[in-house]
């Protein structure tokens, strides 16, 4: 095995491995030994970055970091396509590494089980060519950014959207940054994110392998990157459009004078509270609602938007807008137990979030799986 990892050649099962690389003018032999001796960040090992990590690894490069905090969770298989059944509470990044030694055992893998922060994204970042942004939230994304524009790395961004995905080059060869794309972050909760929103399964699949395919032309140093454009798709028409990005000779970060020279707080940046991780969320499921409600009284607020009456599923629900709980927080009995009820109990378990930081210190759970698990048992 020694001799696989030799930077200067490929062994005999590589040259089986990579013959279609090889005959490949534009890659061949030199190529592929610039893909074998290459270093590339994945951030994330989700929607985007299962893609990412299957297609560079199966290329050959040579060293693939993989960087998450997660664990697998069933409502992630729809789209995560690196993890599986067996995947399911384990974490991200030893399911990733596992399919990735399967899929190509000649490369190495730095696993890293952590949230990439303002305190480590430097000392993890420099140790590779290029980074690949695989993540779903804005804090990250801009951290990456700064970090890459720091140690003049470029880095291959993604996005998606339930049918919509972006794909851009940032920081190539000094090109323009994710900040002259966009300045500020949007407002907190204006824009919904995938377990929101949601997402078609193969969006990621498209979105994931684009951002593959830039990183390996970097890596080669072949062919027209994204940087200095945008590229967007729209899954549901099937339309690719291009718009240019302009450097921005003010970008706080990437300008000749820039006001940023060191990494930030990122989520005060974002406008979102560090502490939300250490909000308990209690849930309850719907055998355990049926059993309660035989013996007590309890709250129930479907918190679902513009519901007609015939939508309701449980008969004794009151139906209540969030916001208008927010304001007067006295909505809630505080002698009984609380159940928050929404579609498929997301939004239910962040209401809990805004309630317990507005004040709120009732028992209160969020229904997992929402009405749709109440759907589903009708069903049955």
């Amino acid at each position: 095995m020694l001799e696989t990892f030799e930077k200067d050649r490929l062994s005999l099962d590589e040259i089986n491995r990579y013959s279609r690389h090889l005959i490949v003018p534009q890659i061949g032999l030199q190529g592929q030994l610039k893909l074998k001796n290459s270093k590339v960040l994945v951030v994330g090992t989700g929607a985007l970055g299962s893609p990412v990590l299957l297609y560079l690894a199966a290329a050959g490069v040579g060293t693939l970091g993989i960087i998450d905090f997660d664990k697998v969770e069933e409502s992630n298989l729809q789209r995560q396509v690196i993890h599986n059944t067996n995947s399911i509470n384990r974490s991200k990044v030893e399911s990733a590494k596992e399919q990735i030694n399967l899929i190509n055992p000649n490369i190495n893998i730095i696993s890293i089980e952590d949230r990439l922060t303002s305190n480590n994204a430097l000392e993890i970042i420099k140790e590779f060519d290029l980074v690949v942004d695989g993540t779903d939230n804005f804090p990250t994304r801009y951290l990456i950014n700064d970090a890459c524009v720091l140690l003049h790395k470029p880095f291959v961004y993604g996005a998606i959207f339930r049918f919509e995905g972006q794909v851009s080059v940032f920081n190539k060869n000094g090109g323009a940054c994710y900040r002259c794309l966009f300045k500020e972050p949007p407002a907190p909760g204006k824009v919904q994110s995938c377990a929101e929103a949601g997402v078609l399964g193969v969006l990621p699949g498209i979105v994931g392998t684009i951002q593959a395919n830039e990183a390996i032309k970097l890596i080669l140093n072949i062919g027209e990157n994204l940087d200095n454009r945008l590229l967007t798709l729209n899954a549901l028409k099937m339309k690719f459009f291009e718009y240019k990005i302009e450097k921005n000779n003010e970008c706080p970060v990437c300008s000749k004078n820039p006001s940023i020279k060191e990494l930030i707080d990122y989520n005060l940046f974002c406008g979102i509270e560090d502490n939300i991780d250490d909000i308990i969320i209690d849930e309850i499921d719907l055998i355990e609602l049926k059993t309660i409600l035989k013996n007590e009284d309890l709250q129930i607020v479907d918190i679902r938007e513009n519901i007609k009456e015939d939508e309701k599923l449980i008969k004794s629900s009151e139906q209540i807008d969030i916001k208008e709980i927010l304001e007067d927080l006295s909505i809630l009995n505080n002698q009984k137990k609380v159940v928050l009820v929404c579609t498929i109990g997301l939004k239910s378990k962040e209401a809990i979030i805004k309630l317990k930081k507005a004040g709120y210190s009732g028992k209160i759970y969020s229904l997992k799986g929402g009405i749709t698990s109440l759907q589903n048992s009708i069903k049955e």
